[in-house]
C-alpha cells in the first residue's frame, strides 16, 4: 500500500486526467475506438448544472494516477444502491494497492449514503479485475443478461 497516495473527491480540474485514465482503460479493454466523450462533455456531466456522476481520484505527488466513477441508482427490491461505472488505476501504478483504496472509499461513501448495495460490471476475460473483486468479497451474478439501447448519435 502506498502511504503517499491521497484519495479525494475529483474536481473539474481533474477532468483531463480522468479522461486519460478512461482512454487507458478502453485501450486495456480492447475498445480504444469506442470512447466518444470529450473532456468538455465530461466536465459538464460531472461538474455542470445537473451532474450525472461523481468521481474520486488517487493522487501521488500532484499526479492523478487513478479514479473511481460512480453514481446512485435505485432498486425497487433493495432501495438505494451505488453503481460503480469505472475503477481504473494507471498501468504503471497497478499492483500497489491503489485500486483497493479507491474501491474502499466508494464503499465508505455508499455506506454513508445508506446504499443497500454496490453494483458494477467486469468483462469476463479480465482475470486481474475478477480476482481483485473476489478479494473484495464481491458476488458474481451469472443469471442476468446485460441489455443496452444506444440513443446517442
Amino acid at each position: 500500500m502506498n502511504d503517499h497516495v491521497i484519495i479525494r473527491q475529483a474536481n473539474v480540474a481533474d477532468a483531463a486526467y480522468i479522461q486519460a485514465l478512461i482512454e487507458e482503460l478502453a485501450l486495456y479493454e480492447k475498445a480504444a475506438d469506442e470512447v466518444e466523450i470529450a473532456v468538455s462533455e465530461l466536465k459538464e456531466n460531472g461538474w455542470g448544472k445537473d451532474p450525472a456522476f461523481e468521481s474520486i481520484v488517487a493522487v501521488l505527488k500532484d499526479e492523478v494516477i487513478g479514479t473511481a466513477i460512480f453514481y446512485p441508482r435505485y432498486s425497487t427490491w433493495k432501495g438505494r444502491y451505488m453503481y460503480l461505472e469505472d475503477l481504473v488505476v494507471s498501468e504503471k501504478h497497478r499492483g500497489e494497492g491503489i485500486g483497493s483504496l479507491l474501491f474502499n472509499e466508494v464503499v465508505r461513501i455508499s455506506e454513508e449514503r445508506k446504499a443497500a448495495k454496490m453494483e458494477w460490471q467486469v468483462l469476463e476475460w479480465n482475470t486481474p479485475a475478477i480476482d481483485f473483486y473476489k478479494k473484495m468479497k464481491a458476488c458474481f451474478d451469472s443469471e442476468w443478461i446485460n441489455v443496452q439501447l444506444t440513443l446517442k448519435k
